[in-house]
């Protein structure tokens, strides 16, 4: 099936399909050096602990341990990290600021030994008031996480004007005219307090990572990290060493979804590794990885406004999303998600004010369309309550409201691609909207803009050898997406060659070139645009090569069935390497740069593309026990052009789910900064029989993208669209929820309140 050509727009299998499925694909769990050593972390049980003393003596003295890393053994480096704010270090050193923070590491023989050790350490705890909720962390007099006047800012943090305060890590404005008069002369005015939860990504693969050192000053390390290029900068940045110094291997990930986004357990493995002067691995637990990284919890407060014809004129939005003890991402979710605010809409003005607060709970980061999904749902239920106070229909007032193309977005910033009215459309066609509701049935809708593509820099490059396969070097990484299927779709569309004859490794930073990131629906976009510029540079080489070798010109060549012809003479590309190097040896290299184009490439001039969060929902409730099953969804990719439709609808189905999970079922519990439900026995997830009787795709392909081929990213916004389409399919039944996830019990609350109303 391999030997077949497949290219864009194609069905094409996934060429890393059959390497997992039958157990031979390598993640980084399963990576062993020679003289490995297990590692394993002591976790503070406090929110918020002094560190007074650690005792380790009794746990070195256990037969098979090697070492023991705290926070006296990083004297000689810079022990913080952290990508947007350095606040962040290796292991606690004054100070444990969550339950779950590190205070020490053992390396030892087995992860066994490594275990028992971590009994034996004894740890001196002052016990500190703690501040464990986003109330208690803005309320006077409040206990600081943080001193913020000594943050440093980190490496990548393009935060722009950085001021943190009390317990702020970060704010974010957005003002468009005077909301205030606005409002002052409306006809219909909705307002309301809404929370999300914490969630956590659960990605199958927990976050691990294993180090060695040659010598003392090269650091080689395999990880299952989403930004390898961004991580070898903060590794080699502690460390004190050249970039160049710091090899990261990644291997395939089984899964991210935003948790395995910049730094994580590298630091501990390479600080573990450099003190045990072995290799040394440590791999979480899922508890420790919801530790690690969750989506962050928020409170919102939400006005609009409208005239009583359905204008939509002015809307109001003040958020606070807790970051957790460290900033982590929190920075660029905050500001996600204050964009996320307005909407896709016109609006005469509009003010937001967000906010990322510091609190002693595991950090937040990333987690697959942050901030739109923070943000779409609460919107979009004022959208649909202005609709029912003026008696139009849901859809009739979107229509009449969303941008068109071209229209700006906000400003400054990438105005309105896409055909957002069409997607809406597609949407109602999906759901049969005008079809009558059975008794107890909702249908609901929701429409958002995402901030995509992250800062637009790529490099590939795409390497002929002599018996004509294509090793295509590239350093997004394969999370299960189907990355290395679309690059290896791109070159094959263009050299006209089958994907068997494609190549696409694993990344590694000495051998594939620079790659911001892999996230922000960015990859086949950017990196699968500098894949294509590679084909292409590769391609006219072979064209110049074949038009030598036959003496033409270069337009007379095409390639065609993976061969250069000219007329009816064809000589594969094998042989024109032969003809070129005068023997059966020599390659060609193809290269592709993507860049910003001059003053572009910051946040604010970005994003590279709007992602359109599109979707709708069927769902029937059952008023005795508040349960909610899903009878239809309705998702729209927007892709410009579709490399494989097949994977498209993977991901549509996939961040549905996640999406139905958001909205429903997860949430982080925790009382007085403890994790309650730290397991995947207590944390509940989507399972099959939750999953909606019907899933309907639309795929719309307008070539509006910035990418090859006009294609855009997919696959985070349906995702943010699905908490806003289940909200307002409740509500079109009567039944309002402010706070998610709209669990059973909060759902038959909502029903029997509608019934005393």
């Amino acid at each position: 099936m391999l030997n077949q050509k497949y290219g864009i727009g194609e069905k094409a299998p996934r060429v890393d399909g059959p390497s997992k499925v039958t157990g031979e694909a390598k993640f980084t769990a399963d990576i062993r050096l020679a003289n490995m050593l297990e590692a394993r972390v002591l976790r503070s049980p406090f929110p918020y602990a002094r560190i007074r003393s650690i005792d380790t003596s009794q746990a070195e003295a256990l037969d098979g341990v090697v070492a023991i890393l705290t926070g006296t053994d990083m004297s000689d480096i810079d022990p913080y990290y952290g990508h947007a704010v350095r606040d962040r270090p290796i292991v606690a050193i004054d100070a444990a600021r969550f339950v779950g923070d590190p205070v020490a590491v053992v390396a030892a023989e087995n992860a066994q030994i490594a275990a028992e050790a971590l009994e034996l350490i004894r740890v001196d705890y002052e016990e500190l008031p703690a501040v464990t909720t986003i109330e208690a962390a803005l309320a006077d007099g409040a206990v600081r996480v943080h001193d913020t006047d000594a943050l440093r800012l980190g490496l990548f943090h393009g935060l722009g004007d950085f001021r943190p305060h009390d317990n702020i890590c970060y704010e974010h404005h957005m003002a468009k005219g005077q909301a205030e008069t606005v409002f002052a002369e409306a006809d219909v005015i909705v307002e309301g307090e809404f929370r999300f939860p914490a969630v956590y990504q659960y990605a199958l693969e927990t976050h691990a990572a294993t180090a060695v050192w040659h010598g003392a000053d090269q650091l080689e390390m395999w990880a299952n990290c989403q930004h390898p290029y961004l991580v070898r900068a903060e590794l080699a940045d502690m460390f004190d060493l050249p970039k160049a110094n710091v090899r990261l291997h990644v291997p395939f990930i089984g899964g991210g979804f935003g948790s395995k986004s910049y730094t994580r357990m590298e630091p501990i493995a390479a600080a573990m590794a450099r003190k045990a002067g072995r290799p040394v691995r440590v791999v979480n637990s899922v508890t420790e990885s919801m530790w690690t990284s969750r989506r962050h919890n928020m409170i919102c407060r939400m006005r609009t406004a409208a005239r009583a014809d359905g204008t939509l004129l002015a809307r109001t939005a003040e958020m606070w999303l807790d970051t957790g003890a460290y900033a982590d991402n929190g920075p660029r979710v905050v500001a996600t998600a204050a964009d996320a605010a307005p909407g896709p809409y016109r609006w005469t003005a509009y003010q937001v004010d967000a906010y990322g607060v510091y609190t002693h709970r595991p950090p937040s980061g990333s987690y697959r369309a942050f901030g739109a999904t923070h943000l779409e749902w609460i919107g979009e239920s004022q959208v649909d309550q202005v609709a029912r106070k003026l008696g139009m229909d849901p859809l009739e007032i979107r229509v009449k409201n969303l941008l068109k193309p071209g229209e700006p977005v906000r400003i400054p910033g990438k105005p309105m691609d896409a055909d957002l009215i069409g997607d809406i459309r597609k949407v109602a066609e999906g759901l049969e909207w005008d079809k009558p509701r059975p008794p107890r049935v909702g249908r609901g809708m929701g429409i958002g803009l995402l901030a995509a593509g992250s800062r637009p820099v790529s490099t590939a490059f795409a390497r002929l050898e002599s018996e004509g396969t294509v090793t295509v070097l590239v350093s997004t990484s394969e999370l299960g997406q189907g990355a290395r299927t679309a690059m290896s779709q791109i070159v094959s569309q263009e050299l006209s060659i089958p994907l068997s004859q494609v190549r696409v490794p694993d990344g590694d930073t000495m051998v594939t070139p620079y790659d911001r990131s892999t996230g922000a629906s960015r990859s086949t976009t950017l990196a699968g645009g500098a894949v294509h510029l590679a084909a292409l540079d590769l391609k006219d080489q072979l064209i110049a090569i074949a038009a030598a070798k036959w003496n033409v010109a270069k337009s007379d060549i095409i390639l065609r069935d993976g061969r250069a012809w000219v007329g009816d003479q064809s000589a594969t590309l094998s042989e024109l390497l032969f003809y070129h190097f005068g023997f059966s040896g020599g390659e060609l290299f193809g290269r592709g740069i993507v860049r910003p184009e001059q003053g572009q490439g910051t946040y604010a001039a970005g994003p590279v593309f709007w992602e359109v969060c599109v979707g709708g929902v069927e769902i029937e409730v059952d008023e005795e026990t508040g349960r909610i099953h899903l009878r239809k969804i309705v998702s729209v990719a927007d892709v410009g052009t579709a490399v494989n439709p097949a994977m498209i609808k993977g991901q549509e189905m996939g961040g549905a789910a996640q999406g139905l999970g958001n909205a429903i079922f997860e949430e982080m519990v925790f009382s007085d900064g403890q994790l309650l439900n730290g397991t995947m026995a207590d944390y509940r997830v989507p399972k099959m029989d939750d999953i909606a009787d019907e899933f309907v795709s639309y795929i719309v392909q307008n070539e509006d993208g910035p990418g090859p081929y006009g294609l855009k990213g997919v696959g985070e916004g349906i995702l943010a669209a699905m908490p806003a389409a289940i909200v307002n399919a409740l509500a079109d039944i009567g039944i309002h929820i402010n706070e998610l996830p709209a669990t059973p019990e909060r759902v038959w609350r909502a029903i029997q309140q509608s019934k005393n109303v």
